[in-house]
């Protein structure tokens, strides 16, 4: 087994901080996700609401675009500060992973690096270009801004799907030899699913946290054609991804059914390989079965095969020290479903109201759902990505080699850890009263004054 080569292979490491330096990275992937997913799908957003100007030459769109656009940069300039510290974790805090590997997954990080300098350029020329270039040629500079959010995550995606997949390498005196780089990276089954299920939460978590915003705004009293305009676009967004979301879902479980079933039987903490295995809903796992949990007999057979009946492997199957912490993995899990079902119903409603209604909701607590939605929505992401992470565990890279071969051996890794917390601290509060100045900036459009701004109210049938 290549479990049983990773073990003889890379000898331990002295390191008294291993906790410290996962949790180290945890924060700093926590910080760094939601801005992922902010230049994922953000771009293309603040792109659709300049088409609709372009398209109708109405100034809200105009007014919704160009204060996006400065809410755009300003994350973009967050991401990049966190995206670097992630960049140093890699070789600081993981220097076995990089020493043994680093030239298989090394080509995805490299192209990040071009995707990420063409889009710190255009996103520059996009932002100061509002009026100083023609307004087809303006649109125009936004797109290599979308196109290269969309490939620098794809290529960090693969560098993780990899990890959790590994191929195309030889492992010889721990060393990965005959690499194939793009084959492993690129060719890699896991690797569509899980960027497939990035991109649409990307939109999820940015209309969601976009549409709170205003959301909120409408709650206080601002229900102007700005603020619905702009609720509208972010929310149709989120809106329309998030049932989405559900299906490709099924898809990232069948494929870890069948790639990494040991991540599945921790999801659903199932102790005995079992035919026709039951889905339990919430419960706690007690080391050889979930309890207090309700059990739906076959569901979970049949949601990872599509057949009542199969076979889906238990933590029996491997020894217990190749186990990942099975409470851990499963709450993660279990609450990214619970908020992903709560976010489809928002959802729903909003679609079947605006589309069959041909209006916004008009209901107060339709709106209060909304300014939750956002927050929760990354809560959902952040338990995504610790079901994917930590249940792949005790392996940084699956079968071949255990976290604790990967982390470095020094001894100053809580004073980094302190030290991280305030620089997020601090960037996290810049960050945040900067946003605030945006929002505060004006959103008069013309022929709309302080003196018709109408309550929801008004609205009501």
């Amino acid at each position: 087994m290549n479990a049983l080569l990773a073990i003889a292979q890379f000898p331990p490491v002295d390191q008294r901080y291993l906790f410290q330096a996962r949790q180290m990275q945890a924060l700093s992937l926590s910080v760094h996700i939601p801005l992922v997913c902010f230049g994922l799908a953000f771009p293309a957003i603040v792109l659709f609401a300049e088409w609709r100007y372009l398209r109708t030459g109405q100034p809200v769109f105009y007014a919704i675009a160009r204060t996006w656009s400065k809410t755009m940069i300003t994350l973009f300039g967050v991401g990049v500060v966190t995206g670097t510290i992630l960049s140093f974790e890699f070789g600081l805090l993981w220097p076995g992973l990089m020493a043994s590997f680093g030239n298989v997954f090394g080509l995805g990080f490299a192209l990040e690096g071009f995707s990420f300098f063409l889009e710190a350029i255009f996103i520059a020329i996009y932002v100061y270009g509002w009026d100083r270039l023609a307004p087809n040629v303006h649109f125009l500079c936004g797109i290599p801004v979308a196109i290269a959010g969309v490939t620098g995550s794809f290529f960090v995606i693969s560098t993780n799907a990899w990890m959790n997949h590994p191929s195309g390498f030889v492992l010889k005196d721990g060393r990965a030899t005959d690499v194939h780089p793009w084959s492993a990276l690129f060719g890699n089954p896991y690797l569509w699913h899980e960027f497939v299920h990035m991109y649409f939460a990307g939109y999820v978590v940015t209309g969601f946290l976009v549409a709170g915003y205003y959301a909120w705004r409408c709650l206080r009293g601002y229900w102007t054609h700005y603020e619905r305009t702009a609720l509208t676009i972010s929310l149709s967004a989120a809106a329309i991804a998030t049932p989405l979301q559900g299906v490709i879902g099924d898809w990232v479980a069948r494929d870890v059914a069948q790639m990494q079933p040991v991540k599945l039987a921790a999801m659903e903490g199932v102790g005995q390989t079992t035919n026709g295995a039951p889905e339990h809903l919430l419960g706690w796992y007690d080391g050889k079965k979930v309890v207090y949990g309700i059990a739906v007999p076959h569901l979970l057979s049949l949601l990872a095969f599509h057949d009542p009946n199969a076979t889906v492997k238990g933590l029996d199957a491997i020894p217990s020290d190749q186990r990942p912490p099975v409470n851990v993995v499963r709450f993660a899990f279990q609450t990214m479903v619970g908020i992903a079902s709560l976010l489809s119903l928002i959802s729903t409603f909003y679609l079947y109201v605006r589309f069959r209604l041909k209006r916004l909701p008009v209901t107060l607590w339709f709106y209060r759902s909304v300014v939750l939605a956002g927050p929760l929505s990354v809560v959902a992401l952040i338990a995504g990505w610790i079901t994917t992470e930590v249940g792949r565990q005790p392996w940084v890279v699956y079968g071949f080699m255990r976290t604790t071969d990967a982390v470095t051996g020094a001894k100053g890794i809580p004073v980094g850890y302190g030290t991280l917390a305030l620089v997020y601290l601090g960037l996290g509060i810049a960050a945040a009263r900067l946003m605030y100045s945006i929002g505060r900036g004006p959103t008069e459009i013309p022929g709309t004054t302080s003196a018709n701004k109408p309550s929801m109210l008004t609205y009501a049938p």
